[in-house]
């Protein structure tokens, strides 16, 4: 038996008790007569204790265990004279009778500690060793009750767990496939499933009316501080049902793991917007609902005063930074340079300050008068102290660019409570949005999708006003999932594949098996996925998901623990019948 006990379990009410512990020595302290250990594991830590007039062999052992050797001792608890109340076996310790080394260690590359001295490309190289550190301990296990508690839940409603096929068939529409060469059959290729969207509808067909699944997905896209290359779905998918039936259960599933993993209780029904309202108040489809600072649109009350980059702009919008009217000259340029930055793209931003007199401050005074500006003021609802932050430009852009400027107020500004949790479902998004490039329509969402059926009229003569029968959940700013009513009659599939740009062969070939299935008894079906890790990762009041994944890839998609991806060697190109073009 390596242990008796873990190294977070031993309190008062073992003392005199002789225990056996193993774990990683997190630091010792020589002081001379005595020399006290930190026994670590992903309990807790416990205190050893060394005598050198009791045992100066068994002392002497001990000080030749460096930080990360696994050890094992035996020992008898004993209470603690110099008791630690920041952890939680800190009224006791370990006289130490017996020691065996188990694993030596090199000096590790940073601290295995709380607040560590590694840097972010170091902690991933060694992740191994940034696995044992607390902090991304905690995070794995938020992770684990999230998974634990979904499982529950859906459980209790009915829904089976069903695995989908990992290796499958590659199509167009989304982001780019990761693609697996297949030895067996030279020259054609697998996909990684972006979701195991088809299957689940398929599962709808073949009568299971409750399905979920914890499932890895892949898309090939470029990563950010919410994005990996591979990620986690919470994907769920129910027959027989309308847009408010998964609304309503899966609004059940977030209050019941906001409340049994945090002790949260959103007791409110979760309010709800249209995907238009959404972006006409925001500028964003997942808007962080915490905080005000709606948009002003200004467009009809600044144009028509000879300045030119209003008069020429589709949009003019502003926020209202209330009482930030004490910003200083070098506040305020520190703004209009980040509204400038490459991420963001703004030519540069207009401010009017509102003075506590009642008189205004602006970088556009010589074309705008107190009293235009006042009706400025009076539309953004401001008040002296208040700030108004102005952009311009095309209505997307600027919307985008607005956006990410309230943002960065709500964080300057402390509005952005992590502790704070504000869902929102947003509705009716567009079915399809347009591209440029390709000269085409591109579904939103996905071409499962179904339209509102109040908009069937307008597929063929309006289809940019076509609605989808689609949600999202968004909190804090984040889109928690997302899903749809699928289309589940041939012919209305069939419709929107000609809408989408396929022609009757490719459609054939790409989903023919799903349309096939239509045609025997499809009921009715819709559903949603959670990203796991995004979930996980607001709830622990995080924006980066990195930190929530065991073995995280980096922003360019490798894994620099195992130097991955890496190239093939040449035999292993020859089976597969892979050449490489340069």
């Amino acid at each position: 038996m390596y242990r008796s006990h873990t190294c977070g379990e031993l309190r008062p009410e073992h003392i005199g008790n002789k225990v056996t512990l193993a774990g990683w020595v997190q630091k010792s302290r020589d002081l001379g007569g005595m020399t006290f250990m930190d026994l670590r594991d992903r309990y807790g830590i416990t205190q050893l204790a060394f005598n050198v007039d009791e045992n100066a062999e068994l002392t002497a052992q001990a000080r030749k265990c460096g930080r990360e050797f696994v050890i094992q001792i035996e020992g008898e608890v004993i209470e603690r004279s110099s008791k630690n109340k920041n952890i939680a076996t800190g009224e006791i310790e370990i006289k130490v009778t017996h020691l065996t080394v188990l694993n030596s260690s090199l000096t590790p590359p940073f601290t295995i500690e709380d607040d560590t001295d590694g840097g972010e490309e170091l902690r991933a190289k060694y992740r191994y060793l940034d696995l044992r550190r607390n902090p991304v301990q905690e995070k794995l296990r938020l992770r684990n009750r999230v998974a634990l508690e979904t499982r529950k839940y859906l459980d209790t409603q009915e829904f089976l767990d069903v695995e989908t096929p990992v290796l499958i068939k590659s199509t167009p529409e989304g982001a780019r496939d990761f693609v697996v060469p297949s030895r067996m059959n030279e020259g054609q290729f697998y996909a990684l499933p972006q979701s195991p969207q088809t299957f689940k509808q398929l599962l709808m067909v073949s009568g299971f009316d409750r399905y979920y699944q914890i499932v890895k997905c892949f898309r090939d896209e470029d990563l950010r501080a919410d994005r990996q290359p591979e990620f986690t779905q919470i994907d769920c998918e129910m027959a027989f049902v309308e847009q408010e039936d998964i609304l309503n259960m899966f609004e059940g599933l977030i209050k019941h793991l906001f409340k049994s993993v945090r002790n949260v209780d959103l007791d409110e029904k979760f309010p709800r917007m249209t995907y238009a309202e959404a972006m006409e108040r925001y500028g964003s489809d997942k808007p962080d609902i915490r905080f005000g600072m709606e948009f002003i649109d200004l467009t009809s009350l600044a144009q028509g005063k000879n300045f030119p980059i209003f008069d020429n702009a589709e949009a003019v919008l502003a926020i209202n930074a209330e009482q930030c009217a004490a910003y200083t000259r070098k506040q305020l340029d520190a703004l209009v340079d980040w509204v400038k930055r490459p991420q963001i793209g703004a030519l540069g931003m207009v401010y009017v300050k509102c003075n506590e007199d009642g008189t205004f401050k602006s970088t556009v005074d010589k074309f705008y008068s107190e009293a235009d500006l006042a009706e400025w003021a009076k539309a953004a609802n401001a008040k002296p102290g208040d700030l108004i932050l102005v952009l311009s430009g095309g209505l997307d852009k600027v919307r985008k660019q607005m956006n990410e400027l309230r943002l960065h107020m709500g964080n300057e500004l402390g509005l952005r409570n992590p502790n704070v949790f504000k869902p929102l479902w947003v509705v009716d998004f567009p079915l399809l949005e347009w591209d440029e490039e390709s000269g085409r329509y591109h579904a939103m969402h996905h071409p499962f999708t179904s339209p509102k059926p109040e908009d069937f009229d307008l597929i063929d003569t309006e289809p940019g006003k076509v609605r989808a029968n689609a949600y999202d959940l968004a909190m804090n700013g984040v889109e928690l999932g997302g899903g749809s009513i699928r289309i589940h009659d041939r012919a209305l599939q069939s419709r929107i594949f000609d809408l989408l740009g396929f022609t009757k062969e490719e459609a054939q070939a790409q989903f023919g098996f799903l349309m096939s299935a239509f045609e025997y008894g499809a009921p009715p079906h819709g559903g949603l996925a959670f990203g796991l890790d995004r979930l996980v990762a607001t709830m622990g009041g995080s924006e980066s998901i990195r930190d929530y994944i065991a073995f995280p890839k980096n922003n360019s998609g490798r894994d620099v623990m195992i130097d991955a991806p890496s190239p093939l060697n040449e035999e292993q190109m020859k089976e597969l019948g892979i050449k490489l073009y340069k």
